[in-house]
């Protein structure tokens, strides 16, 4: 059976009309008539019936549509897959947090969009629970996460393990012991659908403490930064994004955490060989 003769066939059943058809296929209507022909003869059924001016499809016409669809629809996506051999292209989502879009993946993507010019990467910020989703769904190719995932279909890749320090600003700190801070100011909090709130929450059972009071400000590292900064508490932050505060002293260490944070790469396992994918993660585990 040629794939030559369902494809006329494909066109004839959708259009209906031998004259459009073998336009849209570039033949002669008697060259398109004989192809049906062929088809009909090794099928043992005909496929296409007239009443008046009308071409209808025939009862086997209507079942051999379904089939021919569904096949042409497979060529087309074992073609995309073909494509796709010849290397990355199209378009490639990761989801990540503000801070890691922001300082972080921002200055890499130039670099890999350069060495892979036929690929367009898009930034989604998302926290690391919100990420984790985003892959499942499909709505993210990867996802950088500063967390554990424990999804069976998921591939995780180690990026970096980053220490956790309670601060203040040093202006609060001043002739300030640890215990008068807790008694004096508010603890800046991420909010619990961050994947970093776990962290906390095992800092504060652990030490058999609790805050006075809490002011949640959601999921971003620089707004608690600068909440810090200002004055308004303390809180739990990762060493790399008040690197340069602890550096020029306007940050001060009241206590390090136990517990580090791991930052690594994930993505849906069946999707790993997609060169996309497997482009990226090599790129940005070599780059982190």
């Amino acid at each position: 059976m040629e794939l030559r003769n369902l494809k006329t066939f494909k066109v004839v059943a959708e259009e209906l009309n031998l004259t459009k058809a073998a336009k849209s296929l570039g033949y002669t209507q008697p060259t398109l008539t004989l192809q049906i022909q062929a088809l009909e003869k090794e099928l043992n059924h005909t496929l296409l019936t007239r009443i008046g001016k009308k071409t209808l499809l025939t009862t086997a016409g209507k079942r051999l549509k379904i089939h021919v669809d569904q096949l042409f629809s497979l060529i087309e996506e074992m073609e995309r897959d073909m494509e796709e051999l010849h290397g990355p292209s199209g378009v490639l989502t990761i989801a990540a947090s503000e801070y890691y879009c922001s300082q972080q993946l921002s200055p890499m993507i130039k670099s890999y969009m350069d060495m892979y010019p036929e690929v367009r990467v898009n930034l989604l910020p998302l926290n690391s629970m919100h990420g984790i989703q985003s892959v499942k769904d499909h709505v993210a190719d990867i996802a950088i996460i500063a967390s554990d995932c424990h999804e069976v279909d998921m591939k995780q890749t180690f990026l970096e393990e980053e220490k956790t320090l309670l601060v203040v600003s040093s202006e609060i700190s001043k002739n300030k012991s640890l215990e008068e801070v807790f008694l004096q100011y508010p603890f800046i909090s991420y909010d619990k659908d961050c994947s970093f709130s776990n962290i906390i929450d095992r800092y504060f059972k652990s030490n058999d403490l609790q805050p006075q009071s809490m002011i949640v400000v959601g999921g971003s590292d620089e707004t608690i930064k600068r909440a810090v900064l200002n004055g308004t508490g303390y809180a739990i932050l990762g060493e790399n994004i008040i690197k340069n505060e602890l550096d020029n002293g306007s940050i001060t260490v009241l206590q390090p955490v136990s517990e580090s944070i791991i930052t690594s790469m994930i993505n849906l396992k069946v999707r790993s060989a997609e060169p996309n994918i497997q482009t990226i993660t090599e790129f940005i585990q070599g780059a982190w």
